[in-house]
């Protein structure tokens, strides 16, 4: 990673500045979702080259002229927009609003999923608990609530899960099957996309998805509706539940975007569980995103914030980690990092563990 965060060189004006966005940070956001949710960005890409003028794109998508042009003066300040000779054109940074499948998936997902509870976020750090996620209703982790939440809560919420996943998915298999391995546990397999996904890569592999009942359910009628019941079982369990060991006699166990989910000492009771449910000479794999790992400071950017999301939202105890508190975790197991691999996906890292 080759940003620096231990400098202060920027000038007093410019930190002025920087502290005036943070502090009508909200407010600006709703400002940029409603111009793209309205149209406004997607109007302007499509007279990018001579831009329009404020009543024409107020009279073409039927909106009061007034809340256009309120809109638009903040995408001014927000950069989203520019105004020469009486018209509003689109810029780089508009564009990445309207277009960029990134920024759409992030924007939702902050807006559907979080917006509302983190205000509840100095509560969770008092507390340790999710207490944002009560705008929802009353469970203990948002993992819990997945079956239950609002449908538009649960398609952001899924949509981000799996955006960051599906694109590391082919990246990995190549790591994962190097050693042929005939049973795998997918940990934390949620719907099933990645065990659907490595059953259609070696038709030779059977896997067995361990996760909370809920999501089992969920992931049963995906792989119905595949037809891969006779490769793909499924093992409903508390994960959190120590006392109950993991099941026995894989050569290769999977976590992807999982452990991040979980305090450092949930972390290390389901490490050890891995531990003894692995095979002698068998592999437990995790792919995640550390911060410390990324090459662009958006993608660092991001991973603190959702780091909130879990803090005020998802369970109150975890984040994305920096690389060495999951080392440091997986040796305390009794486990060692065989290989590392860098850079797959949208800026993940693939530990490949063995027993010592």
């Amino acid at each position: 990673m080759n940003q620096d965060f231990g400098n202060d060189k920027k000038s007093a004006y410019k930190a002025k500045l920087d502290a005036q966005k943070i502090a009508f940070g909200p407010i600006m956001f709703q400002a940029a979702k409603a111009l793209r949710d309205l149209g406004i960005l997607a109007y302007l890409l499509e007279t990018t080259s001579k831009g329009a003028e404020l009543e024409a794109i107020a009279k073409d998508l039927e909106l009061p002229v007034y809340g256009v042009k309120v809109l638009l003066e903040a995408g001014l300040s927000l950069k989203m927009v520019r105004f020469i000779k009486g018209k509003y054109l689109l810029t780089k940074t508009g564009f990445f609003i309207e277009r960029d499948e990134l920024t759409r998936v992030n924007m939702d997902f902050t807006h559907d999923v979080n917006y509302l509870g983190m205000f509840h976020l100095e509560d969770a750090i008092h507390n340790g608990k999710p207490e944002g996620l009560k705008v929802f209703g009353k469970w203990n982790t948002i993992y819990e609530a997945l079956a239950d939440l609002p449908d538009q809560v649960r398609k952001s919420w899924f949509a981000f899960d799996h955006f960051y996943s599906d694109y590391a998915f082919p990246e990995v298999m190549p790591h994962l099957f190097a050693g042929k391995p005939k049973k795998i546990l997918d940990v934390g397999g949620n719907t099933g996309k990645f065990s659907i996904f490595c059953a259609g890569y070696d038709k030779d592999v059977h896997l067995t998805i361990l996760d909370l009942p809920g999501q089992i359910e969920e992931a049963n009628e995906n792989i119905r509706q595949q037809g891969l019941e006779d490769r793909i079982s499924t093992h409903a369990l508390n994960l959190l539940d120590n006392s109950v060991p993991f099941p026995k006699g894989y050569d290769a166990i999977w976590m992807s975007q999982f452990l991040d989910c979980f305090s450092q000492e949930e972390i290390f009771g389901l490490l050890k569980r891995s531990y003894d449910a692995l095979d002698k000479n068998g592999s437990l794999y995790i792919l995640e995103t550390y911060w410390d790992k990324q090459q662009h400071e958006a993608s660092t950017y991001s991973l603190h914030a959702t780091s909130l999301y879990f803090t005020a939202m998802a369970n109150g105890n975890s984040q994305m980690y920096h690389s060495n508190d999951m080392v440091k975790l997986v040796e305390k197991a009794g486990l060692k990092i065989d290989e590392i691999s860098e850079n797959i996906g949208v800026s993940h890292t693939l530990f490949k563990c063995v027993k010592k």
